[in-house]
């Protein structure tokens, strides 16, 4: 990963103020990053393997994506919005999917940015062998090997809040008593296992729709800004989920561009330092727009 998109993801993230009309003059637009789902089974715009996601993923490059995020395995949870939830895959099968990808962007854009979204630590090692420069992990390091791996491969790490791998529960079973606190505790604390292990660059994300109801995650896109003091650059990934699709009067994922619109502006707004975006066109000129006017 370039020194420069470390500078640009360490930056100060200032807030709207609410109070009034200005803006905290820290305020920065986040950086886009841009889904490339080697997937059969993601909730949306899976379905593609080989030369088409590549393809896809050059094309996200030409819209105007800073980041890549490539996974092989669906995290898409149980629960009334998607079914049974998506199947987990081996190493092999995951590596087998993620690998040419990587290395095909990067054989036609050396340039690129490319993060691995997986659970596994011999993904990792593959994929950051291959030139993946950033992991995003969305168990949130509950492996032990998967932070000592990130730490020995030096690249930045992102970790989510609420999804265990191994033991996904339906959503619509999970309470908070404060989602807002909760989460940020919880966050705390993976934050200072992984700089324990030695990983120097961590990127939080509050995991929207995972482990949480269309409420929580609404809440907390709202007090967004409470994670700022966390002192780590943080994700927001709200695109085309079932939360805003419920906002919406149960639209289904092809429906809700408009509103993840809505949900990133907030996001960018409360100070998110990475957006994670199926559609960057849109999210791109949104931001353009939005930091011209502000």
């Amino acid at each position: 990963m370039n020194r420069a998109m470390i500078e640009r993801l360490a930056a100060p993230r200032g807030t709207l103020l609410l109070s009034g009309s200005s803006v905290d003059p820290a305020w920065r637009p986040p950086l886009v990053m841009g889904v490339v789902n080697v997937t059969p089974d993601s909730f949306y715009d899976g379905g593609r393997s080989g030369t088409a996601a590549v393809d896809h993923a050059l094309a996200l490059l030409e819209e105007g994506a800073d980041i890549l995020d490539v996974g092989g395995e669906s995290t898409r949870p149980p629960g009334r919005d998607y079914g049974a939830g998506a199947s987990r895959v081996s190493v092999e099968e995951e590596s087998a999917r993620v690998i040419p990808v990587i290395e095909e962007v990067l054989r036609v854009r050396p340039d690129a940015v490319i993060s691995v979204d997986t659970v596994k630590a011999d993904v990792v090692r593959r994929a950051v062998a291959a030139g993946a420069a950033i992991v995003n992990d969305v168990s949130g390091g509950s492996d032990p090997a998967m932070l000592k791996i990130v730490a020995q491969t030096g690249v930045p790490y992102i970790l989510m809040h609420g999804h265990d791998p191994d033991h996904l529960r339906p959503v619509d079973e999970i309470d908070y008593g404060n989602v807002v606190e909760e989460v940020f505790g919880d966050l705390a604390g993976r934050i200072r296992r992984a700089r324990a292990a030695g990983i120097s660059t961590v990127i939080a994300d509050v995991g929207l729709g995972f482990a949480k109801r269309a409420g929580h995650s609404v809440d907390l896109l709202r007090h967004h800004n409470r994670f700022l003091v966390l002192g780590v650059p943080m994700l927001v990934g709200a695109s085309r989920k079932s939360f805003i699709g419920r906002l919406l009067g149960g639209a289904p994922p092809e429906e809700r561009l408009y509103g993840t619109l809505a949900a990133h502006t907030v996001a960018a707004l409360r100070g998110a330092a990475v957006l994670r975006v199926h559609d960057v066109r849109a999210t791109r000129q949104t931001l353009d727009v939005l930091g011209a006017l502000l």
